[in-house]
């Protein structure tokens, strides 16, 4: 068995040097890689190199890459679980949603649809919903339709308190956006709430 630190040592390098090949399906190799190697070395594999890679996959230029990277990034809360999510890589994730390109803002809202169920309601309500909430006041209305989506992934992670008091009055906002996308989307997502609701 060669020892973890030997293997981190000679291992980062290569990840660090593939992780930034022009070709975009090495990178993609890399990064669906990536959990299996958390869960083969553990949370002590996984450190501040890593963090930094994983986040910058959220911005790469090429769209499988910025989703592969979300996906990754739920998969590593699933691996090494909530709390370690929330100190390691959820705030950085979190942080992104301020990035100048809007198609940087809509990888975040898609990361933050696939770890709310990992991380659970009391993260969701406190750490992930706000920032969505904030993000319907978006320009773009490709982020708006996209907020209306993941409100409405949240609706069942959620207490229907949360729903009433902070999802749907966001929802009935955009119900009314000048952009006909984002109507629609609202829209199924506040009839989807009635449903969640009646039942």
């Amino acid at each position: 068995v060669i020892g973890i630190d030997l293997l981190s040592q000679s291992l980062l390098p290569a990840i660090v040097e593939l992780a930034e090949d022009r070709h975009w399906r090495v990178r993609l190799a890399i990064i669906e890689y990536i959990p299996l190697l958390a869960s083969q070395l553990g949370v002590g594999f996984f450190d501040d190199k890593l963090g930094a890679l994983c986040m910058q996959w959220l911005k790469d230029k090429v769209y499988s890459i910025r989703d592969a990277a979300a996906n990754n990034v739920k998969r590593l809360a699933e691996e090494f679980g909530p709390d370690w999510a929330m100190q390691h890589i959820v705030p950085q994730v979190l942080d992104m949603i301020n990035s100048p390109h809007y198609l940087h803002r809509m990888t975040i809202l898609h990361s933050i649809s696939l770890l709310a169920p990992v991380m659970g309601s009391d993260i969701t309500c406190s750490k992930l919903l706000p920032v969505v909430i904030n993000a319907s006041k978006d320009r773009v209305p490709n982020i708006k339709f996209n907020v209306a989506k993941v409100l409405q992934s949240l609706i069942p992670i959620v207490d229907q308190s949360v729903v009433e008091k902070k999802i749907r009055p966001c929802l009935v906002e955009l119900s009314e956006d000048p952009d006909v996308d984002v109507r629609f989307f609202a829209s199924q997502a506040l009839e989807s709430s009635n449903q969640v609701m009646m039942s």
